[in-house]
């Protein structure tokens, strides 16, 4: 007798077609559920009304809707539905510190500074990320004059919370005004925390108030912290940007040994600086294609520079804070190759524009590329001069195109 290959048909009773049905309609609601409490979840920080019409009866969600309005301007009515969803969520979710901070909150508003205090603690003590309790714990150390645990707060606030360089960071800038609270975050520094690097980089590009900025680069570098030279320039360049001279050079000086007010610096052009500050050499470039940049060479540097035909420009400059008096320049180029009224010159200016005079560079096939010439400062109203390299626009179709090897401005009489 022949096997039969087909398969013998199931057959299933009414009541296991029934169970298996039930059992699929649960599976279904569960993950409906889950999906939907996911979502909520993923949506309490930016949204927590949706969140909480998704997931009414999660503490988490609750509490965090019941900080938003805690912590806003809310009226009366708006702060009690926010105390009954604090109150629920934390029956829902005992661990919900945010619900403890909403009705610490409201405990403050109402004048009830002790219940504030309780909660914000017992709140501290669930969570470390909840930025609003941090931020009360910050503004009660100040109160009392503890620099030591406003600091701390400011530190566990950083590591733990996206929102708090942004509202923090401005508010650590300007406290440090006061030395009680510089030399505290300069050794909290020291330590590397992950937000140090980036609060460096903030306050060095704040422009209001250069000063306070130096001051705790100082600061560092008493301590041995690698303050970026990103970060050095500047601030050099904003104190310089504000008139304040002195204390830009001044805090150059501290940086750069051997740097003097009566001459120029870096004559051999070797230093690779990735942001040069404005008493460094700054290579210059414009939309119309003057271009310059310093480049290595075997003997230490040279200022490389260019530009395309009939177009002139600045290609390099350097800020000097000269004292009165007269001065040499000189120099040796390389490459340069041009009828007279195309050749490009040295020019001395105080700060505000007035030209003090300029020294024309020949041609590099004469004198081997040297050049000198004499320049005078005056006393009146030049506190700080700028020392530029000017290409006057040529008609020759490659343009202009040369090489600075060298280049010193020191007072007359010294040998160099």
């Amino acid at each position: 007798m022949a096997r039969s290959t087909r398969r013998q048909r199931v057959i299933r009773s009414p009541m296991e077609w029934t169970l298996r049905g039930g059992l699929a309609a649960i599976a279904l609601i569960l993950g409906y559920v889950s999906t939907k409490e996911t979502l909520a979840f993923a949506l309490h920080r930016e949204s927590p009304e949706r969140a909480y019409a998704l997931a009414p009866h999660d503490g988490r969600i609750a509490g965090a809707l019941a900080e938003q309005i805690a912590a806003g301007d809310a009226s009366p009515p708006q702060r009690a539905w926010a105390t009954r969803l604090a109150r629920q969520a934390l029956l829902d979710e005992p661990l919900a510190a945010s619900a403890l901070t909403s009705l610490a909150l409201n405990a403050q508003i109402a004048g009830n500074t002790s219940a504030a205090r309780r909660l914000f603690v017992h709140s501290d003590a669930l969570s470390r990320r909840e930025l609003g309790t941090r931020l009360w714990l910050i503004e009660d150390a100040v109160s009392h004059n503890d620099v030591a645990g406003a600091l701390r707060n400011y530190d566990i606030a950083l590591r733990t919370a996206k929102a708090a360089p942004d509202l923090l960071f401005p508010v650590l800038s300007n406290a440090i005004a006061d030395p009680a609270i510089a030399r505290p975050l300069a050794v909290m520094l020291v330590k590397r925390p992950p937000w140090g690097d980036t609060f460096i980089q903030y306050l060095s590009d704040k422009q209001d108030n250069p000063v306070i900025s130096m001051t705790l680069l100082q600061q560092l570098k008493t301590l041995d912290y690698p303050v970026p030279g990103v970060a050095q320039a500047s601030v050099i360049n904003a104190l310089i940007a504000k008139g304040l001279f002195g204390d830009a050079w001044r805090y150059y000086a501290s940086l750069r040994s051997g740097a003097t007010r009566d001459r120029s610096r870096d004559p051999n052009f070797v230093a690779q600086l990735q942001i040069p500050s404005a008493f460094d050499w700054t290579p210059m470039s414009n939309d119309a294609g003057v271009s310059a940049t310093i480049q290595h060479t075997d003997r230490g540097g040279a200022l490389d520079f260019a530009a395309p035909s009939t177009v002139g420009g600045i290609a390099a400059q350097q800020i000097q804070i000269l004292p009165p008096g007269r001065y040499r320049l000189e120099g040796v180029s390389s490459d340069i190759e041009q009828a007279r009224e195309s050749r490009p010159f040295w020019q001395l200016s105080c700060i505000d524009g007035r030209e003090l005079g300029r020294v024309d560079i020949p041609n590099s096939a004469e004198m081997q590329g040297r050049f000198t010439g004499e320049l005078t400062v005056t006393g009146k109203n030049c506190m700080a001069q700028t020392l530029r390299l000017v290409l006057r626009a040529s008609s020759n179709v490659s343009g202009v195109t040369g090489q600075m090897k060298y280049v010193l401005l020191a007072p007359i009489g010294e040998k160099h």
